[in-house]
């Protein structure tokens, strides 16, 4: 019988494809929106991920998430040192600045650019925060301490010097490539070429000695790393200055406990980096309507695939009526039936889940290192999953109510 249901299903191509095409539709749709959707929430701890190597942060304890940065006295800093279980301390600067400079544009001309950019003050001894060696992609760690140094990230470079457009590549995988003309430099030596380059933030002078890849974040300005003392600097003087102080604990020591002492001892908020990240993305979730957005096209697409699968399957088995008719003259039972039309549902479900999920792996493939966030968490692809074995459900209830009630002499008239 399973040979027979199969037989009938792929009989008519048009009606089989698109059965496949409508459920390949949902499949995509649900998928690709829901990986953008994770993307972007990730984005909105992106530096949270970014920092390394502490198990704590200290901050204002009415924080809410990592961009709501309410500045705390520096004495603070040490009244954190001074708790129980603490191996370190240091500080660290996250706000916004305002860089000015005078690049060549894309005509070859001076223009004035004034951009807003993320500025990260690093413990000036320690440099607790920085990228990593491997995320350097020109110049070196060690040249922050040099006067005025700072290091931008590689994506930062397109805003800040608008003759750059199209000529830093999307990854950095891709650094490396044969690219040239007129005159352009090639893209293994357009970063290393930027070294030097000054900038101002806030009436003082600013020089890059190096590049780094940092996670996009959700605002997507441009990221610029230098040192504690130099980041006050950079922005308008205020009484208090110290974003977030960046803890790791005693070894054998359980950081939960250790945080429980610094909020009792300080009054202070303390938390770990993953609880940091989830309660910046439960304020996302929370105060914006993002989740109602992908949420409403998730729906549409959910709906959309129903509508296309269940009217092309009601269509086919309308169209085979006939044969489900001589089935059941044959004394076919009616469970048997239905175990063919779920059988025909399992099929086209599978064929659609798998083109739908493999569109939306090869489009987040093809747009990685661009400005649309894309990560793909697990859940959605079982919940993907379950939404295309709903349609094949809802479709397979319209179809089977009418071959339940179909009458086996159906096949004699005519």
């Amino acid at each position: 019988m399973t040979w027979i249901a199969l037989k009938m299903l792929t009989g008519d191509k048009p009606k089989f494809f698109g059965i496949v095409m409508g459920l390949t539709f949902a499949a995509l749709l649900i998928t690709q929106q829901g990986s953008i959707f994770c993307g972007l929430m990730l984005r909105t701890a992106a530096q949270i991920t970014d920092i390394t190597g502490v198990d704590l942060w200290v901050m204002d304890p009415s924080v809410r998430f990592i961009d709501d940065t309410k500045p705390m006295l520096e004495s603070n800093l040490y009244r954190v040192r001074g708790v129980d279980g603490v191996r370190w301390a240091v500080p660290l600067y996250k706000g916004n600045a305002r860089a000015k400079l005078t690049p060549l544009g894309p005509a070859g001309k001076p223009v004035n650019v004034i951009e807003q950019v993320i500025l990260l003050g690093l413990d000036d001894v320690s440099m607790v925060g920085a990228p990593p060696p491997e995320r350097i992609l020109a110049g070196k760690l060690i040249d922050l301490r040099q006067t005025d140094a700072v290091i931008v990230d590689r994506v930062g470079l397109r805003k800040l010097f608008p003759a750059l457009k199209g000529q830093v590549p999307p990854h950095p995988d891709e650094l490396i490539g044969k690219f040239e003309a007129d005159g352009v430099t090639p893209k293994k030596d357009i970063l290393p070429s930027f070294i030097g380059q000054e900038l101002e933030m806030n009436d003082h002078r600013a020089v890059i000695v190096g590049i780094c890849e940092a996670t996009r974040t959700f605002q997507s300005n441009p990221v610029v790393y230098t040192t504690y003392t130099r980041a006050k600097s950079f922005v308008p003087r205020e009484r208090k200055l110290l974003s977030y102080v960046l803890v790791q604990v005693e070894p054998g020591q359980d950081p939960t406990k250790v945080a429980e002492n610094i909020r009792a001892r300080t009054s202070l908020g303390a938390m770990s980096s993953d609880e940091f990240q989830m309660l910046t993305i439960n304020y996302y979730l929370k105060y914006t309507g993002i989740p109602i957005n992908f949420g409403i096209t998730v729906f549409l697409g959910f709906l959309v695939g129903t509508a296309i699968a269940g009217q092309t399957f009601y269509n086919f088995t309308l169209e085979n009526i006939k044969q489900f008719g001589a089935l059941k003259a044959m004394g076919t039972t009616n469970t048997r039936i239905v175990g063919m039309v779920l059988v025909q549902a399992a099929v086209v479900g599978l064929l659609g889940y798998g083109i739908g999920t493999g569109g939306a792996a090869i489009f987040g493939q093809r747009v990685q290192g661009t400005e649309l966030a894309f990560f793909t968490w697990w859940p959605v692809l079982p919940i993907a999953g379950g939404a295309v074995v709903l349609i094949c459900l809802l479709s397979s209830l319209i179809s089977v109510r009418r071959v339940i009630v179909l009458e086996p002499a159906i096949v004699f008239r005519g």
